[in-house]
């Protein structure tokens, strides 16, 4: 897994302003009350109470895939970030790829940050997609707010429904270019609310997350879907603000939309007044040219248990880390 953000970029940014920017874990605290008024959370002397003490829920919230993956290959999942919180930078190289075949992009960097993938990365990473049995899993997050209309911009805060989220936080500058510089055509859009199936409700993993509702079932493409990427797999878990991941090429036969998932349409938003009704949730390229590797987008909060996980978001992993 490799963290593209740079740490202090983000646990650095001023609290005092509004937009592109974590939360406090304050501001967590007093949002999602009382789910982490434990001392465990909430003293000052045993968690960051700042924008640290909300990217640290990050890692704790990745453990669950770590440990099911581990669990069914036998190896441990290392966890990397761009630029760690002591400040040292680890780019894409053959440190993180050397001896790796399933790769973890996670564009968790708000583009104020400037985190972009240098030219020497995307030779790195197109190196480690000629291998035979190499997977490149790669989201950049949500991009709300893109519009200077204010008004707009409101609009996408009352579809979400996240209090924690500013009226802009545009995120994915590094995952972004990378997927321009691999030539992978696809862009994160908006930031949508999924539709949920109302008869169930999950409770997240460990006392600290918060209940969620199931997200509604996917609708799978699953004439496409060769490889069985989503086999048994029947729902993603909920999070408030998705990105589209939008097509941005005509040619159908060398990328495929393997899933798509149905949006709340009770709440106004600019991409559902366009006539959309789902937002593109898992993206596959099959290998093609010199790339013998696969690559699938698809968002980060489907490994974070921040956001509940059932099985059938447990099938997923394992249908990754099994693929062959």
């Amino acid at each position: 897994m490799y963290i593209a953000w740079s740490y202090p970029g983000e646990a650095n940014r001023d609290p005092r302003g509004l937009d592109n920017r974590f939360s406090t874990m304050t501001e967590v605290r007093r949002a999602l009350w009382p789910n982490y008024e434990k001392p465990q959370w909430a003293d000052p002397r045993r968690f960051l109470q700042g924008i640290a003490g909300s990217l640290e829920l990050f890692f704790w919230a990745w453990v669950k895939f770590q440990d099911v993956v581990e669990e069914v290959t036998g190896h441990v999942v290392p966890v990397f970030q761009r630029v760690d919180q002591a400040g040292f930078a680890l780019p894409l190289d053959e440190r993180v790829l050397g001896d790796a075949d399933t790769l973890l992009v996670f564009g968790l960097d708000h583009d104020v940050t400037e985190q972009l993938a240098a030219p020497e990365e995307i030779a790195a990473v197109r190196e480690f997609l000629k291998r035979e049995g190499t997977c490149l899993v790669i989201g950049p997050h949500h991009d709300v707010g893109r519009a200077d209309d204010l008004e707009e911009r409101e609009v996408e805060h009352l579809h979400h429904g996240d209090p924690l989220v500013p009226r802009q936080q545009r995120f994915g500058g590094y995952t972004r270019s990378l997927l321009d510089g691999l030539g992978i055509p696809v862009e994160n859009q908006w930031g949508l609310r999924p539709a949920t199936d109302a008869r169930i409700r999950h409770e997240g993993e460990g006392e600290a997350w918060a209940t969620a509702p199931r997200s509604a079932p996917l609708t799978v493409m699953s004439d496409l879907d060769t490889r069985g990427w989503l086999t048994g797999v029947q729902n993603f878990n909920f999070h408030m603000h998705l990105p589209h991941y939008a097509i941005t090429t005509k040619d159908s036969r060398s990328i495929h939309v393997l899933a798509r998932q149905p949006i709340d349409l009770t709440r106004p938003h600019p991409f559902t007044a366009a006539g959309n009704r789902e937002l593109n949730a898992l993206v596959w390229v099959p290998p093609g040219g010199e790339r013998a590797g696969d690559v699938l987008v698809v968002d980060s909060t489907v490994f974070s248990v921040l956001f509940g996980a059932d099985e059938s978001v447990e099938r997923f992993w394992k249908n990754l880390a099994t693929a062959k």
